[in-house]
């Protein structure tokens, strides 16, 4: 410090060595700023704030001041020079004092500098300098500036110290970017140089670094990227931007709907936007707004960038702007944009208006502008918009609303129909049209207009007759997201999951019922039970409405469907786990009171000996179901048994020899006549319960022909009992024992009923015809004696050639012992192989005793099966990506359902979170398929156009799903447009139905082009001047040489409420 000072007393002495001296200067000063570096941290942050403001502004009343008084001090006045020496002191005095709160190397200095005197000729003078007159006026001038350099040194040092706390911790990186540059004399200057050092930084970087560092997308936007820097200047705070795109080849298009709206207003691509910092955003004092404006220009001229700058300006809702930028040449272009919110002038509201505007900005003012002509050129946009559905009816209200029990109930009115009425998801709830509407984009390319009667006469033309049609679908950008009050099956289908993970802590059903037993607060104050009427109509659809449609299996399934082990869609279970997902919003209690009662009517059913709705009551048990549906097929199964022997016990004996005669006429006449019959030594009386001929076979004993039995059916199993048949099958080991010891009944009702039918048959027949694999027959051997029978056109052979297998010829074999103990008794007369009383019994008591989460795992497997099958039903044409998904959803169900299967499910945390992405996974395929649905509808006259949209939608919303949570924010939109061939453009007018009276049209249309009566709801228009450029105006370039450039640009974006106008003039200046 005492060596600065030395310098500084030396330079005020003599100027032969100024600059040497000066240079040592600012040396010294900095070492003072690298011992400010390591000063202590613990310094208050706002006292520096206000001294470092402090000092600037000294500074600058002191240039100020020097040189007011430096001309009012050319007559020597002694009155003035004593008047400025009092000021400057009280100054110094006050500067110390603030200063002392800063840094004590600061304070150092200045108490070193505290006197400034003033000679005869004006000028300032280092205390410690020599006393008397400077010996040139040089040297005086030398001093002068030594000294104002040395409160901007100070002043550069108390800001560094001010900032050492927060930067200590990157000294490397603070050396490199904190550059002191000396030669900025005001504040001023500082902002302007910061704003150059942020736009050299960001030019140097490029957009790909940018995008590396901290530059963040923009919302909405998919292309168009920003970053930002805060600067202070006189006190206030400022935001400068920089928005780019990815690639900066190319221009910007005049039409693109990702475009900022500046880039849309004035052509640009990358641009700086600079605000302050304040809740508006926008700068409401013209002067500041110019001052502002012209500080990054010169910046951006500095660092030889041609990037164009932006202030915002007046009201925000105005959406007004100024700007310039620097085209690299001698030409600067000059921005401005302001818009009318209400009020807009009728002439303005027409093209014919907004042409002459644009004359305006470059024609005389004198000229009447409707009788010249000007040559511009100008693009149009025109963009309509569909009725949505609440534009037609708002006064009615949704078609469904939801009670406190979580019903939902029809609407009151049933001549209002939803659009989706006839789809298959309809009768359990009515999704919102994900279609809310679709915008036609009728684009004229570049036209000349030479007068406004041109602009007129493109205001009366038709849409149909524009270059380019695009239509733009209006879609929800949110998807995905599902809001909570969103209805659908996979909404309930969590709830279902939530219902099974409660499951898991009871024993019982009725567990739930109870308050006492239900084991959580939350569940008897949130679980909601909905009232008898609703229970009662939930029963008489599942047992009592039911049609025949509904009853028979028709369906056709998709191919994947049965590997999800649940009920079909139709039948009972099935039906009972949609109406579960919709009862009492599927809480756990509602749910058992649903199970109860529906067991109860069950056993009903049963008893009352009433067929079971929605089941088959014959046929095999489909085992790849669910163990509760085959349980209740059984018991339907059980009830026809019962029934039937019941009627037969009330006719009796009469009704035996009816089913005789019955059995009869069932017969297939054999093919000898009845008097050979009678030849042969055998009658029609002696046989019992034959069913017919067994083709052409003999019997060995008797020149007989084989009757085949009518056998009764083997008894129904469902997949316990298979389970139970397995397990005592490990248990004895043989298994040939085995299977003729289980199958013993059945194989001795077949036996009895065999001989009923064939009165003189061998057990060799009986195997003959049972189990030819076990009878060998050797075609080699020759017999001696054959005797053949010609009957018309068929050969019977007899004896039949052949023996036994080796297993069947065994004489202790356990087949044989049957066969000797089986009487000849027909089916009718047996006992029957199904005990219907005992099975039924037994089905009713597991449906009684079924565990919670035994009931709730096989509910959770029909219900996402039930809930597929109903959207596989919807029509949505040849959507193949539609398909495939829910193809795709098929199989990703049965691979997470298979672990359900097994009834001994334990509380596993997996299988629960497994579930609960199966919902997520479910819900996306359900949302898709509704719009897939709702596209169809409406171009049923084009399919290639709901194609075409469906693909760019599901491409776009896949993206979307895969996004994590932390780019939630930064969505961007759909914004997929498909352009119309001239073919289709009929049937998209179409869509533009005429407007009634009753809905609430404008009767005054205030802009033309109409389409169907439709006006455009916005309207986009760019005008364009150009000039040619003659070589004086350029930077003695010759290739610019008589260039053209578009030295006028207008971009009208008007409503029939609002206008905005954004203009850009390029000038030499």
């Amino acid at each position: 410090m005492q060596s600065c000072l030395n310098i500084l007393n030396m330079a005020a002495s003599s100027s032969q060595n100024g600059i040497q001296l000066l240079l040592a200067a600012e040396q010294e000063a900095q070492h003072i700023v690298n011992a400010a570096r390591t000063a202590k941290q613990a310094r208050l942050k706002q006292a520096k704030e206000e001294a470092e403001r402090e000092i600037a502004e000294f500074r600058a009343q002191m240039e100020a001041e020097y040189q007011r008084k430096l001309a009012e001090s050319s007559g020597d006045s002694g009155a003035n020079v004593k008047r400025l020496e009092v000021e400057t002191e009280a100054k110094i005095e006050h500067l110390k004092t603030e200063a002392s709160r800063i840094s004590p190397d600061v304070v150092s200095m200045l108490l070193r500098h505290e006197r400034v005197q003033v000679n005869g000729n004006s000028i300032f003078r280092i205390s410690d300098s020599p006393s008397g007159d400077c010996e040139s006026s040089d040297e005086l001038e030398n001093s002068e500036i030594l000294f104002l350099r040395l409160l901007q040194l100070v002043s550069l040092c108390m800001a560094y110290n001010s900032n050492s706390k927060s930067n200590v911790d990157d000294d490397e990186e603070e050396e490199f970017e904190h550059f002191d540059d000396f030669t900025v004399a005001s504040s001023w200057e500082r902002f302007i140089s910061e704003i150059e050092a942020v736009c050299r930084h960001w030019l140097a970087d490029g957009p790909k670094n940018l995008l590396a560092k901290d530059a963040v997308q923009m919302d909405l936007l998919l292309v168009l990227y920003k970053v930002k820097s805060e600067f202070k200047y006189a006190s206030k705070s400022y935001c400068m931007e920089y928005y780019f795109e990815k690639s900066s080849n190319g221009e910007a298009g005049d039409w693109n709907k990702q475009s900022h709206d500046l880039q849309l207003s004035f052509g640009v691509k990358d641009f700086l936007v600079i605000a302050p910092l304040s809740a508006s955003g926008v700068v409401l004092d013209a002067p500041e707004a110019s001052k502002l404006l012209s500080a990054v220009a010169i910046a951006l001229s500095n660092c030889s960038c041609n990037w164009p700058a932006f202030v915002p300006v007046h009201d925000p809702s105005r959406k007004a702007y100024i700007g310039i930028q620097n085209m690299g040449t001698a030409f600067t272009r000059r921005f401005e944009a302001d818009g009318i919110g209400s009020q807009v002038p009728v002439k303005l509201m027409h093209m014919e208006g907004l042409y002459e505007l644009f004359v305006s900005k470059f024609a005389y003012a004198a000229v009447d502008l409707s009788m010249r002509h000007f040559k511009v050129h100008f693009k149009t946009k025109l963009t309509y918009r569909t009725l949505t559905y609440e534009d037609e009816d708002e006064a009615e209200g949704a078609d469904a609303d939801i009670s406190a029990t979580g019903e939902i109930f029809e609407s009151e009115n049933p001549g209002r129909m939803q659009w989706d009425d006839d789809c298959p998801w309809s009768e359990w709830y009515s999704a919102e049209d994900p279609v809310k509407g679709f915008e036609l984009l009728a684009i004229w390319s570049e036209r000349v207009a030479e007068s406004s009667l041109d602009m007129a006469e493109l205001e009366n033309a038709s849409p149909l007759e524009a270059d380019s049609w695009f239509l733009y679908p209006s879609l929800p950008q949110n998807l995905d997201i599902s809001d909570g009050n969103t209805i659908g099956f996979a909404s309930q289908l969590r709830l279902l999951v939530k219902a099974l993970e409660m499951s898991l802590e009871a024993q019982y059903m009725e567990d739930f019922l109870s308050v006492e037993k239900s084991g959580s607060e939350n569940l008897s104050s949130s679980a909601v039970i909905p009232p008898p009427t609703v229970l009662d109509r939930v029963l008489k659809d599942l047992f009592h409405e039911v049609t025949e449609a509904q009853v028979g299996f028709s369906l056709d399934e998709h191919k994947s469907s049965r590997a999800i082990k649940g009920s079909p869609l139709y039948s009972l279970f099935g039906q009972f786990c949609l109406h579960a997902l919709w009862f009492g919003n599927c809480n756990i209690r509602a749910i058992a009171v649903l199970w109860i009662e529906f067991v109860r009517e069950v056993r009903w059913c049963w008893e009352e000996s009433q067929p079971l709705p929605r089941m088959q009551s014959n046929g095999a048990i489909d085992l790849s179901t669910c163990l509760i549906n085959q349980k209740l097929h059984m018991l339907a199964i059980c009830i026809n048994k019962k029934s039937l022997q019941g009627k037969a016990h009330d006719i009796g004996r009469h009704d035996d020899s009816a089913i005789a005669h019955l059995q009869e006429n069932m017969q297939i006449q054999t093919k000898f006549s009845a008097s050979h019959g009678a030849r042969e030594g055998f009658s029609n009386n002696d046989r019992k319960s034959s069913f017919q001929v067994a083709g052409s076979m003999m019997l060995l004993k008797s020149y007989k022909i084989m009757h085949a039995p009518i056998t009764q059916d083997p008894p129904p199993m469902t997949e316990d009992m298979h389970e139970e048949r397995l397990q005592a099958a490990e248990a004895l080991g043989d298994s040939f024992s085995f299977s003729a010891q289980l199958e013993k009944d059945i194989l001795a009702s077949d036996m009895s009923a065999f001989k009923a039918a064939n009165p003189d048959a061998v057990f060799e027949d009986f195997i003959r015809w049972h189990s030819p694999k076990d009878w060998e027959c050797d075609c080699s051997e020759k017999l001696e004696e054959s005797r053949t029978y010609s009957m018309k056109e068929s050969t019977i052979e007899w004896p039949p050639r052949g023996r036994l297998s080796e297993r069947m010829s065994d004489m202790g074999n356990s087949w044989r012992k049957i066969w000797n103990e089986a009487s000849p008794l027909p089916a009718s007369e047996q006992k029957p192989l199904l005990d219907p009383n005992r099975e039924g019994e037994k089905v009713l008591h597991y449906l009684e005793t079924l565990r919670p989460h035994q009931l709730l795992s096989q509910m959770v497997c029909t219900a996402f099966r039930a809930a597929v099958d109903t959207l596989n039903q919807t029509s949505f044409g040849g959507l193949k990506q539609m398909t495939t998904k829910m193809g795709q959803l098929y199989i990703t169900m049965a691979s997470t359902l298979k672990y359900m299967q097994s009834n001994n499910m334990t509380s596993d945390s997996e299988i629960i979170e497994d579930l609960s992405r199966l919902c997520v996974t479910f819900e996306h395929v359900e949302k898709l398929i509704i719009l897939a649905a709702s596209l169809h509808r409406k171009f049923l006259q084009a399919p290639h156009l709901a194609e075409a949209i469906f693909s760019d939608y599901s491409d776009y919303y896949l993206q979307e799903t895969g996004m994590c949570s932390s780019q939630a924010d930064k969505r961007k939109e759909f914004d997929k447009t498909q352009e119309i061939q001239l073919q289709d453009r009929n049937i998209i007018a179409g869509m533009f139905t005429p407007p009634t009276a009753t809905q609430s049209w404008r009767n005054v249309v205030s802009m033309g082009n109409l389409l169907n009566g439709h006006e455009p709801i916005s309207r986009g228009i760019i005008f364009s001047k150009r000039d040619r450029a003659n070589g004086s105006y350029f930077d003695s370039s010759p290739k610019f040489h008589q260039q053209e450039i578009e030295t006028y640009r207008m971009y009208v974006s008007q409503t029939s409420n609002d206008l905005r106008v954004a203009l850009s003039v390029a000038s030499c200046d």
